[in-house]
């Protein structure tokens, strides 16, 4: 059996019905409907074969798996309802997850605003505290934990204790995990906490490429991101894009377990192949001709919308990729950070997210980028940062006529509490109540996904299971009349 166990909680080990948006539903606490048909609807299970190996499972856990096979250990990604399999023989357990305690933005702003616990995190604590963990612990199995929320266990000391974590590795994993694992499976003693920075992280050529399929044929391009948003962790590291031929063989992967589609993903899709803040046209260009040879239908994760009008505007870029991408009815979508609609907030925590344009003309880029894609049937998915280090009521206000001024554009607006991370991680946490104004703004989001949300359902769920359009369109009718019941709308 498998002497390295690496697993996850349900609605990370899901495909969201191979719609990645509604895994964001596992944020939150169930809303209208009991919590299984919450589940059920963001999280289903995934097939696995008869050694509990999930045909598809999160990237980050791919690449933990990747490492430590190259390094010729026994690892495998295992579902958690197949644990049993394998944890009595197990040597050591590793955990990642986006958001363990439900800490991280918007989770943290479902708590404030509801009251209640995000099914992510209870579904996480559920995982920690299943007879099968217990019984490894007790038979000497070590437990390693890291991730994008490997932060969060610095806030649940009590938790790493109740639960024997024994290694929480913050950062990029690849290049310290081998080492651990070695000397966990020789009985050395592991170190408690271990921080990856920037002269740890893996290079371009210690980054080890996924050997199965990963959810919904995500496939990374690049890492780390030039332009160092104080709000953002990601802009620590060093940025580094693969090479055509590292995409090719992990593309190569996702089709040969018989996925039909892929999502190609970093923090600014259109900075690959860049030594900057200015997108090249050529490398995005061959990244996506080279997409195209293995997939019909080619998602992205993350753009920057100074990037998007600075494509547009000098090369028609967004124009010739959106051809390359879309048939005639159809949509296709992007997460974007607008984080503030104030030029003095931007100014303040973000003087280079606007680049190569003024931090002060940040408004009106948005509106830009906003126009260029809906001409182009590019459907943003945006966020906006709530209670950050000093916000002022005018600078709500200023968020507050943005979101107005997007009204004519396809996409959806999502505020979500400030969270310490990046290079603000020693402020506060926003936990109080919303303020007027910033009640306003988040009535204002609201209106906005509403006004646009029937048109994105029907292309966004057109080739959905009939389950998942029926409750999917169940819950939007809810959404409606309890916005309606309350003057939202």
């Amino acid at each position: 059996m498998t002497k390295v166990v690496i697993t996850t909680d349900r609605t990370m080990m899901t495909n969201h019905h191979g719609k990645e948006f509604i895994g964001f539903m596992t944020t939150a606490p169930p809303i209208f409907m009991p919590e299984w048909l919450w589940m059920r609807i963001s999280a289903p299970k995934i097939r696995t074969d008869e050694r509990g190996e999930p045909w598809q499972a999160p990237y980050g856990l791919r690449k933990i798996e990747a490492a430590l096979l190259d390094a010729g250990i026994d690892a495998a990604v295992i579902d958690p309802d197949h644990l049993s399999k394998h944890i009595d023989k197990a040597k050591v357990l590793a955990i990642g997850h986006h958001d363990y305690f439900a800490l991280g933005p918007p989770s943290s702003e479902w708590w404030v605003l509801t009251g209640r616990e995000p099914v992510n995190a209870k579904s996480f604590r559920k995982l920690m505290e299943r007879p099968e963990i217990k019984r490894a612990k007790r038979n000497g199995a070590k437990i390693i934990v890291g991730g994008p929320a490997a932060w969060q266990w610095l806030y649940k000391p009590d938790l790493m204790e109740k639960w024997g974590v024994d290694t929480v590795i913050d950062g990029e994993g690849e290049r310290v995990i081998v080492e651990v694992v070695r000397k966990a499976l020789s009985g050395e003693e592991l170190p408690k906490f271990i921080q990856v920075g920037v002269e740890d992280v893996p290079s371009l050529q210690q980054i080890p490429l996924i050997k199965k399929a990963s959810v919904n044929g995500l496939v990374e391009i690049s890492r780390g991101c030039p332009r160092h948003c104080r709000f953002c962790s990601v802009t620590l590291r060093p940025l580094r894009h693969y090479t055509l031929d590292m995409i090719e063989r992990e593309l190569e992967v996702n089709r040969r377990a018989g996925l039909k589609g892929c999502i190609l993903h970093s923090d600014d899709v259109l900075l690959y192949g860049s030594d900057g803040i200015y997108p090249k046209p050529d490398p995005i260009i061959k990244l996506h001709e080279l997409a195209k040879k293995y997939f019909k239908d080619i998602g992205w994760s993350h753009f920057s919308l100074s990037a998007v009008k600075y494509a547009e505007e000098n090369y028609r870029l967004m124009s010739r990729i959106s051809d390359m991408l879309l048939e005639d009815d159809d949509y296709i979508g992007v997460e974007v950070g607008i984080e503030t609609g104030s030029p003095d907030l931007a100014e303040r925590i973000m003087p280079a997210k606007a680049l190569p344009y003024k931090a002060r003309e940040w408004p009106s880029v948005v509106i830009d980028a906003f126009s260029i894609m809906h001409d182009l049937r590019i459907v943003p998915a945006a966020t906006l940062i709530v209670g950050i280090p000093g916000e002022r009521p005018e600078d709500v206000t200023k968020s507050l006529e943005l979101v107005d001024e997007l009204r004519p554009y396809r996409s959806l607006i999502v505020p979500m509490y400030f969270v310490p991370m990046g290079l603000l991680m020693n402020k506060e946490w926003y936990r109080a109540q919303p303020t007027q104004e910033q009640m306003d703004l988040m009535k204002a989001c609201l209106r906005h996904d509403l006004f646009w949300i029937d048109d994105l359902a029907r292309w966004y769920l057109r080739k959905a299971n009939p389950f998942l359009r029926l409750s999917i369109s169940l819950f939007i009718s809810l959404v409606k009349r309890a916005a309606s019941r309350y003057l939202f709308i």
